[in-house]
């Protein structure tokens, strides 16, 4: 991808196979491998500590990254992609909107790939120095990969996923694969700012072909 100087960036237009899906059709996607800024943590989303404070720092190092990278050497601009949840438990056989006291969850930011783990240290940094929110230390850089997979568009609140989530797995296991990966979402819509019933939430499952 080339990019004008000061040109800004629409990371979710230029990957839109990817951060876009169909609310009507399950679709296939072979997700390349990308880089994110990560952290890992367990408990419900919803109540703890743990996940507030790691939402926290992931958004103020993206966002510090994003301004110094445009303010600095670069000159680079860009939305700061959407936020992205990887959700599983020990024994994805008990995995339950009724218990999410036992989900451990990724979050993950993806980054352009102009961005290199030099600007990440220097933006920690930055941060650190300014806010230090007590959750950045737990934040990684690095490449994910999920490879061939299926998506769909949620359109509605989180608690209402469950059927779309049915309608995503019926597909996969009536089309001769499995799931081989972790639960993903992708969130498009702010919960602060978009009514529920307009929120928009991307659902994807890693998959591979069953063997005949």
């Amino acid at each position: 991808m080339g990019y004008n100087t000061m040109e800004k960036i629409d990371l979710k237009k230029e990957l839109k196979h990817l951060y876009n899906a169909s609310v009507k059709e399950v679709g296939l996607v072979d997700v390349p491998a990308m880089n994110f800024l990560l952290i890992d943590g367990a408990g419900d989303p919803n109540t703890a500590q743990e996940y507030k404070d790691a939402i926290e720092a992931l958004y103020g190092l993206a966002y510090t990254l994003k301004f110094r990278l445009k303010k600095g050497e670069l000159a680079r601009d860009y939305g700061v992609p959407p936020l992205e949840g990887l959700w599983w438990t020990e024994d994805m056989a008990n995995f339950s909107a009724e218990d999410k006291a036992a989900w451990k969850w990724t979050m993950l930011i993806m980054q352009p790939e102009f961005v290199t783990l030099e600007h990440v240290n220097e933006a920690r940094a930055e941060l650190e120095k300014k806010k230090n929110p007590v959750a950045l230390p737990k934040i990684r850089f690095e490449a994910f990969e999920e490879g061939l997979s299926a998506q769909i568009m949620h359109l509605g609140p989180y608690a209402a996923e469950a059927p779309t989530i049915e309608k995503l797995h019926h597909f996969i296991q009536t089309n001769g694969y499995r799931l081989s990966g972790k639960h993903h979402e992708i969130y498009l819509s702010d919960p602060r700012k978009a009514a529920p019933e307009k929120m928009k939430t991307i659902i994807r499952q890693p998959i591979e072909k069953v063997e005949s």
